[in-house]
C-alpha cells in the first residue's frame, strides 16, 4: 500500500475540468498525482503495471463510476487508467452539490459490487461471459459499444480467437444487432436484443 503523501490539491485545480479521452487513450498512469475523477460517458480500464511496464487487467469503470478517488488518501494513483470507449470525465467530487454526495463508503461499495461483477466474468461458459460483459456495458436504450477484441479476451479471461467467434455466433442468433454510432468502429457497436438495462446508478 502506498504511503500517505502530501500533495498541493491547489496546484491541481487547474485540471477540474470535464475532459474527454479517445479509445484506447491513456487517461493516467500509476503513482501519478492527480484529482478523482467521475466517469460520465464510456468505459475505463484500469491495469496494474509490472516490470517491463507490462500490464495487467485489474478493473473497469461505467458511466456513474468514480476512479482515482486512492489520490485524496494516498496522493497518487496506485492503477494506471486507460479509455476502452470514448469517455467523458468530470473530476470529483463536483462542484454540483447534487451529484457530491457520495462519500468515500459509497465508492468501496461501488468499487466491491463492480469486482464481483467483474469476477462473474471470468468463471464460466465463454459465451456466458461475453454476453455478460455486453449486459454491464449496455446503456438503458441496450445499446453497447464493445472493447477491443483483445481487450474482452483480457477482460473475460479468455482466448481472442475465442471472443471473435463468439461475437459471430451471437451477431449469428440476433443477440447482438450490428448498428452504427457516429465515430464508433461498424464492428464494436451493438444493439443488445432483449436486454432491458437499469439507469446508472440504481
Amino acid at each position: 500500500m502506498p504511503p500517505f503523501v502530501t500533495v498541493d490539491r491547489q496546484k491541481l485545480q487547474k485540471h477540474r475540468s470535464i475532459q474527454q479521452f479517445d479509445v484506447s487513450e491513456a487517461i493516467y498512469a500509476n503513482g501519478g498525482e492527480g484529482l478523482a475523477w467521475r466517469v460520465r460517458k464510456g468505459v475505463v480500464r484500469l491495469d496494474t503495471v509490472a516490470p517491463q511496464n507490462k500490464r495487467h487487467f485489474a478493473s473497469l469503470a461505467i458511466a456513474g463510476d468514480i476512479i482515482g478517488c486512492e489520490t485524496l488518501l494516498f496522493g497518487c494513483y496506485t492503477f494506471s487508467a486507460s479509455a476502452l470507449t470514448p469517455c467523458e470525465l468530470a473530476p470529483w467530487p463536483e462542484g454540483d452539490r447534487n451529484r457530491s454526495n457520495d462519500t468515500l463508503l459509497d465508492v468501496l461499495a461501488k468499487t466491491q459490487q463492480r469486482a464481483a461483477e467483474l469476477i462473474a466474468l471470468r468463471g464460466g461458459q465463454a459465451i456466458d461471459r461475453v454476453l455478460g460483459l455486453a449486459r454491464l456495458l449496455a446503456d438503458p436504450a441496450g445499446n453497447v459499444i464493445l472493447p477491443t477484441r483483445q481487450d474482452i479476451a483480457e477482460i473475460t479471461d479468455l482466448r481472442f480467437e475465442t471472443i471473435s467467434r463468439i461475437i459471430k455466433q451471437l451477431e449469428r442468433a440476433g443477440t447482438l444487432d450490428p448498428i452504427r454510432l457516429a465515430g464508433i468502429h461498424a464492428t464494436r457497436s451493438f444493439h443488445l436484443a432483449g436486454q432491458a438495462c437499469p439507469a446508472r446508478g440504481a
